[in-house]
């Protein structure tokens, strides 16, 4: 079995970490650089760091303060918010990024994906993905959470990776920020048909269970929070300890 991976999530407005619910509700969680630098020491394996607004304010991602973030962390780094084109994925890798995340513009333009795993590198290309469960149905949602495409999730998901994108990060709306676990139906839709790595988003609580379970039973590779770390409700290598005692194969 591979190892799984925990991953810090620094969703960023206005130069600020924020944090909400369902994707609203937004509150000030702490400085996004001195957050990188802190989960870079604590031993996270992974960092992904969001400008959430980026899309919303037509705009891209702020490209100075992925510099400060990638000259403070030693681990590898993802960023999105914002990226529409080749030439972002280009500036952002230059700033220090590892992998570029696209979410709203890969839904609209999906040749993107293809074009950027061409380019790149599939290892590059992570594609964000944000949904809800409507009806009998899981949608996709794009822009912040704001706008239902109607397209149907596991259609989207085997779109993503037959494009030739390296990893999802599936955020379920509909337990972002409640603290009551990971969405494990949708985890485990999505895992049955896809081959490529799943990182799971959206409702991790101080509970080690709720990483087991969206390892074990969501079948998913990494698993993503962020106001339970930024808060220090669940440090990161509390985290990771209680994982490796339950018997997970964690980095």
């Amino acid at each position: 079995m591979l190892a799984k991976r925990i991953i810090p999530c620094l969703d960023v407005k206005n130069g600020q970490t924020v944090k909400g619910v369902n994707f609203n509700d937004l509150k000030f969680a702490g400085n996004p650089v001195e957050l990188a630098k802190k989960y870079s020491q604590d031993g996270a394996d992974e960092l992904v760091f969001l400008d959430i607004t980026a899309t919303n304010e037509g705009r891209q991602t702020t490209v100075k303060m992925v510099e400060e973030v990638a000259k403070n962390v030693f681990i590898p780094f993802t960023v999105g918010g914002g990226i529409r084109t080749l030439d972002d994925f280009k500036i952002l890798l230059s700033a220090g990024a590892d992998k570029i995340s696209v979410n709203s513009a890969a839904v609209k333009e999906p040749e993107l994906i293809e074009k950027a795993a061409k380019y790149f590198g599939s290892q590059c290309v992570v594609v964000a993905v944000d949904a809800k469960k409507i009806g009998s149905d899981y949608h996709v949602f794009i822009n912040a959470g704001t706008k239902d495409t109607g397209i149907n999730l596991i259609d989207w998901v085997k779109t993503i990776e037959k494009l030739g994108g390296g990893e999802i990060l599936l955020t379920s709306m509909d337990t972002d920020g409640t603290k009551q676990g990971f969405d494990i139906d949708m985890l485990k839709c999505v895992s049955e048909v896809i081959n490529i790595p799943l990182i799971a988003s959206g409702g991790a609580g101080a509970n080690p269970q709720h990483f087991i379970d969206a390892f074990e039973k969501g079948r998913a590779d990494a698993a993503l929070a962020a106001s339970i770390f930024h808060y220090g409700e669940l440090p990161v290598p509390e985290l990771k300890k209680q994982l490796k005692l339950q018997g997970l194969t964690i980095r």
